[in-house]
């Protein structure tokens, strides 16, 4: 029998804060009738405003959702309230026979795929020349990137810079390179104390790319990765996957930012493998109204195959096969003191240059709150903590889960400090402190 999530993990599901607020209006057995739970799915009929219920069903596997009620929202109230009825301890029939409107949906998502239609034969010569293109566009727009840089150095950083950074994150774009334009459009949001090292870090990176031939080939992954050059997935996938029991270390969902992606919900879940010991980060993205697909359980082991972004310090992967179910990991992660999470990030640093942080679990520490604001110490060294968006209510429940005691704590760790992310109780129950 499945094994019941938590309340915060179903919350992670939802596409927006009004979809949370209206699913718990839901989550009490009142509205619903004809519930049940069997063989990884749950299902139920919840009493709407019309004379018919709607018939919500669910797979937990995927986690996948059919209802049928008219909301463009995904999942929709109905489904989240479901999940919160049985997430909460709900008396739902266990080992019951799914009625045939879910059992048909149910079914239907096991069956084998459809073979895909062949697919036209891709021209190589056609393939390289646009690759060949693409390259010399992009090798122009670093070329003019440095400089623009050169440029604002020789005025001097005080001087009046006329217009803005945006026209050249628009020649950026033009030129293929939208990793580019994503730093150089943060640029006009860089206090005026940080810009010499941005423009250094922009000028170390466009001049990297003109001499990418020349470079080791794990750092000239980095450097075409960090220009704006992606590798597919089912790419990655074809080539060498790590198998682990993977930890769930913890996730966060942001909301739409600025850039050509202003419609998008990102989600992202750390790992870390029980074997190898190696991190990842998997990225989810969800259009409006529909949250990000890929949500793993904090705490949670999960056996799959991973496969890794290639580069000069790999951390970003895409999820390949699974082996089984997610299981409840049985205590904290292990974690390293202040001073060895700051060595860590000094190596990952010293491989790829434009790195802001690295994820890392601190073991042993306590949240103090300090006159130059919150830190993180094991009472020999300590961490000042990065916000990264984190309200107040959110360090001082970090601060009650201690209760002046020390605890485990995931987040990433960067020049700028510590940025928390799941916090463990001393009984070993992961919160995650994002939300």
């Amino acid at each position: 029998m499945e094994e019941r999530w938590s309340t915060e993990h179903v919350l992670s599901l939802a596409p927006d804060q009004a979809s949370c607020k209206a699913a718990g209006k839901l989550s009490a057995p009142a509205p619903w009738s004809g519930t049940g739970w069997a063989q990884g799915a749950i299902w139920g009929l919840c009493k709407g405003s019309g004379s018919t219920p709607y018939r919500t069903v669910i797979d937990l596997a995927g986690p996948a959702y059919k209802c049928s009620c008219p909301s463009r929202k995904f999942p929709c109230k109905h489904a989240l309230g479901l999940l919160l009825l049985w997430s909460g301890g709900a008396a739902l029939p266990a080992d019951a026979e799914a009625p045939d409107w879910a059992a048909d949906w149910l079914r239907g998502r096991q069956a084998p795929p459809r073979a895909p239609k062949a697919a036209v034969a891709a021209d190589p010569a056609a393939a390289r020349r646009r690759a060949e293109q693409r390259a010399g566009r992009v090798a122009a727009g670093a070329q003019e990137l440095r400089l623009r840089l050169t440029d604002r150095i020789r005025h001097g950083l005080a001087a009046p810079s006329g217009a803005g950074w945006g026209e050249v994150a628009a020649r950026m774009v033009d030129a293929q390179a939208p990793g580019l334009a994503g730093r150089v459009r943060q640029l006009d949001e860089t206090p005026q104390g940080g810009l010499l090292g941005e423009y250094a870090l922009l000028h170390l990176l466009a001049g990297a790319y003109e001499r990418v031939g020349e470079l080791p080939e794990p750092l000239a992954a980095t450097v075409r990765t960090r220009v704006g050059f992606t590798t597919d997935t089912a790419e990655l996938l074809a080539g060498p996957t790590v198998r682990d029991r993977w930890l769930v270390l913890g996730s966060r969902t942001t909301g739409p930012e600025g850039g050509a992606d202003t419609s998008l919900t990102t989600r992202r879940i750390w790992l870390r493998g029980a074997k190898t010991g190696r991190p990842a980060l998997l990225l989810s993205f969800g259009r409006p109204g529909t949250a990000p697909e890929l949500a793993l359980p904090t705490g949670t082991l999960l056996e799959a195959e991973l496969a890794y972004h290639p580069g000069a310090r790999p951390l970003r992967a895409v999820l390949g096969i699974r082996h089984g179910a997610p299981e409840p990991a049985a205590t904290a992660p292990p974690g390293l003191t202040p001073a060895e999470a700051t060595a860590t990030y000094g190596e990952a640093l010293a491989d790829d240059p434009w790195l802001e942080h690295w994820p890392v679990t601190l073991t042993d520490v306590v949240p103090v709150l300090t006159p130059e604001g919150w830190r993180l110490t094991d009472g020999h060294h300590s961490l000042p903590v990065r916000r990264a968006g984190l309200p107040d209510a959110a360090l001082w429940r970090l601060a009650a889960i201690s209760a002046g005691h020390p605890v485990t704590i995931f987040g990433e760790h960067g020049h700028t400090g510590f940025a928390p992310v799941t916090a463990w109780t001393p009984e070993g129950a992961p919160v995650n402190l994002t939300r």
